[in-house]
């Protein structure tokens, strides 16, 4: 496989890396090894030392980070500037929760006294993380902030399209430290993955991405019994109900189907709508999404990006064109240059539950709108689908729309907003969309060992 950048708004072969050899791998795992040795005997507050410096270095570089994302996978500036805010958010929350988080915990247990019996979180070595391009920086520090807050080490393989992306990833944690291998990039083939995690050294893995390859990792995992952490699809319904602020709802749909261009996993890419106000939400719904300006995504005045490749407009042109085929109701909405990797704003109306279009993931611009009778009727459509990352529920009655929420076989669901991130709320799915979970302290205890330590009574009975 080849690691290019290569610019989605122009076409151009920005850069080209070569892809690592089995030494290079090799050294890759010894490299991250060693740090794990020395990173893992540092105090709690040392290690958070060095994620504040680099949430500090980040924010102070800011404008070239967020330069490159835009170069290599085609973000808008000013999300791809929220992205490293984000990171630096999350940087900061472990350095201000870490350390309680990681705090041995006293057991009440039967015949024992109350500080006898102790939790110790111990870091396990090195881990695996294998992200995805859509948030090149988000996906590493999401990964990454919890575990070497937890004193493990990682290595990153990241995807293909976003080289350079990875290696400032890198660059960033050996700054903040002063030191090499608390994250070692690699620029690994698929099959490297059999080697990586059949080393003794490597503990576990981190998969965001597409359900196939997540599947493939996690058998490699489970084979060399290593505990592995999937976050794949998404299919997130954007529940209606029929006492929504129409306006708004339709608003937070247009945001929350094409930000990052609708290449996100947690994106509301099912929108169900309840009978009485279907007909009113799809008008205004498509008005708004007409007004949408693809251009350049360096262009503070672009709305709608590019696809991040133009293997990836002529995969979802493919998704498309066989729900074309199979009945589903397909309109074009608005205009997008004729170079670059950019796909028309589709809308998708008239799918049949259960159908392979219902069931499918479409990774872009491309909204499918469902007609609910009622509310149990909408459940009963948000439920269907195979994935389960996150979902959302409008509603001017919260007691309701939470009522709602928890009928939803999800990870996560958001109340009148689409499935957000944020770095002080865990993020992680059910069914298809993997499982394990990201962020706050369900993320930082992944990939811990939660030692058992008890005093007993030498005299005592056993």
């Amino acid at each position: 496989m080849a690691y290019q950048t290569t610019n989605p708004y122009t076409g151009e072969v920005v850069k080209t890396f070569a892809t690592a050899t089995e030494t290079e791998v090799d050294a890759a795992i010894a490299k991250a090894d060693s740090a794990f040795r020395t990173w893992r005997k540092e105090p709690v507050p040392e290690r958070l030392k060095v994620l504040a410096k680099a949430a500090d270095l980040l924010e102070a570089s800011s404008r070239e980070y967020a330069e490159t994302l835009t170069l290599e996978m085609g973000k808008l500036i000013g999300e791809a500037e929220a992205e490293v805010a984000l990171c630096v958010d999350i940087l900061r929350y472990y350095v201000r929760n870490a350390a309680e988080q990681l705090t041995p915990r006293f057991l009440s247990a039967t015949g024992y006294g109350d500080t006898d019996v102790q939790l110790i979180a111990e870091p396990q070595g090195v881990l695996y993380a294998v992200e995805p391009w859509n948030f090149p920086f988000y996906q590493v520090v999401r990964i990454g902030a919890p575990q070497l807050a937890a004193g493990n080490t990682l290595i990153l393989k990241h995807a293909s399209n976003v080289p350079q992306s990875a290696l400032l990833m890198e660059r960033l944690f050996a700054q903040a430290s002063g030191t090499e291998g608390l994250i070692v990039n690699v620029f690994a083939s698929y099959e490297a993955s059999e080697r990586i995690l059949g080393d003794a050294r490597v503990r576990g893995a981190a998969f965001t991405g597409s359900e196939g390859a997540g599947a493939s990792v996690a058998t490699v995992a489970a084979k060399n019994l290593k505990k592995s952490t999937l976050e794949l699809g998404g299919a997130d319904a954007f529940i209606v109900l029929e006492d929504a602020d129409v306006d708004k709802a339709v608003s937070w749909a247009v945001f929350g189907r094409h930000w990052n261009c609708g290449q996100v996993c947690c994106s509301s890419k099912r929108i169900i709508v309840v009978a009485p106000l279907y007909e009113e939400f799809v008008e205004k719904y498509r008005a708004e999404v007409a007004k949408l300006v693809a251009g350049d995504p360096m262009d503070p005045g672009t709305t709608l990006a590019p696809l991040s490749s133009q293997s990836a407009v002529d995969e979802l042109t493919g998704l498309v064109q066989s729900a074309r085929e199979a009945g589903v109701t397909v309109e074009e909405v608005g205009t997008v240059p004729d170079r670059g990797a950019f796909f028309p704003p589709t809308i998708m109306t008239d799918i049949p539950v259960g159908s392979s279009t219902a069931n499918t993931e479409f990774f872009g611009p491309v909204s499918s709108i469902f007609r609910a009778e009622d509310e149990d009727d909408a459940v009963r459509i948000a439920n269907s689908s195979p994935f389960g990352l996150g979902g959302s529920v409008f509603s001017t009655d919260i007691h309701r729309a939470q009522s709602v929420a928890r009928r939803l076989d999800t990870g996560m669901v958001y109340i009148n907003q689409p499935t957000g991130v944020a770095a002080d709320i865990p993020f992680g799915g059910v069914k298809r969309s993997g499982y394990g979970r990201e962020l706050i302290d369900l993320g930082l205890k992944e990939f811990v060992n939660e030692k058992v330590v008890a005093v007993t009574d030498i005299d005592g009975q056993f």
